[in-house]
């Protein structure tokens, strides 16, 4: 009998069932069923979805004004805090990459503020902002600064929050801006500078531009991160004051395991995914191009 044969892209797709299988059951279900809840009416009783509502849920979660004002505020702590840890993690590779003493040791203390749990970071960076009793507040007060309400006012809790955070994930971008920092040809570089270019020109026409695919990947990856933000808010800030800071998964983890109210939960859910996906989407047109370009 003449055996069967499932040629080149047949075995590939055979090797890599057991994974998309395993991948089917842990993402594709429960977007499923969140997009089920988010059109049911959830019963607490049998914890269940009970019946077909529709559109209700989303209607509901258009015209809340928690939810447009949980968007803002992740909007805002979005446009500050990515360019911020970009411009950081780029400028600190730089310095990394300059051969000095003490670079190694440098380099793995970067490491520690990525492998701190996020809710610990929280955690321990709102002991240090306490107005009483805190480390910082203690310095500034040693210069006749303070105490300042780092997490009491409402403008310095998101910017208390955007430190936290950029404390905690500016190693990332440094570690991929390092690789492909060293990752640049060498001989481009000896070419500039037998024709005469110096330190910033090769800096703004060789370095800069090589590093725009860099530059674009980091930026993509980090955002997916940067818009899941929820451990460090609830550990930190909690929200508050007010909702100054209650970005919008600490909303949703409100409004679902505080307030019961697991449809409009699903709502919330489901609208931010679409946004996150078409974001993304325009993100990597982006990306595409500028490595076309460069």
């Amino acid at each position: 009998m003449r055996r069967a044969r499932l040629g080149e892209p047949g075995t590939a797709w055979l090797f890599l069932a057991p994974a998309l299988l395993l991948l089917a059951g842990m993402l594709l279900y429960p977007i499923l069923y969140t997009a089920w809840v988010s059109v049911s009416d959830f019963d607490l009783a049998s914890f269940q979805p009970s019946g077909w509502v529709g559109w209700r849920n989303y209607e509901a979660v258009l015209h809340d004004p928690g939810f447009l004002d949980s968007l803002k505020v992740t909007g805002v702590y979005l446009v500050i805090a990515l360019p911020l840890q970009m411009v950081l993690g780029f400028a600190i590779a730089f310095l990394l990459n300059v051969a000095w003493r003490g670079r190694g040791v440098l380099r793995a203390l970067f490491l520690i503020p990525m492998v701190v749990a996020p809710v610990v970071a929280g955690g321990v960076w709102r002991m240090l902002l306490d107005p009483l009793w805190g480390v910082v507040n203690y310095a500034l007060g040693l210069v006749g600064v303070g105490p300042i309400e780092w997490i009491g006012d409402p403008t310095l809790a998101m910017a208390s929050l955007i430190v936290i955070d950029t404390w905690r994930w500016t190693p990332f971008v440094v570690l991929i801006a390092s690789a492909g920092i060293m990752a640049l040809p060498g001989d481009v570089y000896e070419a500039a500078r037998s024709d005469g270019a110096g330190r910033w020109a090769i800096m703004r026409r060789i370095t800069l531009p090589l590093l725009v695919p860099v530059m674009a990947a980091a930026f993509v990856v980090r955002w997916l991160g940067a818009v899941k933000m929820f451990d460090i808010a609830l550990a930190a800030t909690r929200g508050g004051p007010g909702n100054s800071t209650n970005v919008i998964n600490l909303y949703i983890y409100e409004k679902g395991f505080r307030s019961l109210e697991f449809g409009s939960a699903s709502s919330m859910a489901t609208i931010v995914l679409l946004l996150t996906m078409l974001i993304t989407f325009v993100l990597f047109r982006v990306t595409r191009r500028l490595e076309n370009r460069w």
